[in-house]
């Protein structure tokens, strides 16, 4: 059964395999430019904030209850003018490459995110290298929008940074109804 899995919202309990996935990337990969793993705690606390703010966190669980990655979406800047714009974040456990987990993952987090109303999505890729993760979000309908190079410094050399942005539901076409923006309500501002 190496292709059976479950997408659902994350949960509080997903948090210790969430901080173990996510920990392997930083000390292994550049999808992430931290260098030190955060604890669980700190996971938590991330966590908790994607979801006060309304958020989609998706985890995917292996056959026998165990994640093996999870997607979120999350604020680009804080700056009101950007809240109809998001972030993505994916990361799996070694195991779940090569399954279609990411695909899958990645599919959920842009169906969730153009439900509840917002209108671009960005990936910011850790290094030119990471090529399954361009091609992943290529597939998906991202277009390569720049490259920015020796951003981060990781494992004593440079990493580029990969913009690739996707529109979502009517995208720029239209102007959304503020009244119906999905996030934290009492943080937007007039639009006058």
């Amino acid at each position: 059964m190496a292709g059976a899995y479950v997408l659902r919202p994350a949960e509080e309990a997903d948090l210790r395999s969430i901080t173990a996935i996510y920990a392997h990337e930083v000390e292994t990969g550049t999808a992430t430019y931290e260098l030190a793993p955060p604890d669980e705690a700190e996971m938590r606390r991330r966590f908790l904030d994607l979801k006060a703010k309304h958020y989609p966190y998706l985890v995917a669980e292996d056959h026998d209850g165990a994640v093996i990655g999870y997607a979120y979406a999350g604020t680009f800047r804080v700056r009101p003018a950007y809240n109809w714009f998001v972030e993505d974040s994916i990361y799996l456990a070694p195991e779940a490459r090569g399954r279609r987990v990411g695909t899958a993952l990645l599919t959920r987090l842009i169906e969730e995110c153009e439900r509840l109303g917002f209108r671009q999505m960005l990936a910011v890729i850790g290094g030119s290298d990471n090529h399954g993760s361009v091609r992943l979000h290529g597939k998906l309908g991202f277009q390569m929008i720049g490259t920015m190079p020796a951003t981060g410094l990781k494992f004593g050399r440079w990493v580029d940074t990969v913009l690739m942005q996707r529109p979502l539901g009517e995208g720029a076409q239209t102007i959304p109804d503020k009244t119906a923006y999905p996030g934290d309500f009492t943080a937007l501002p007039s639009s006058d």
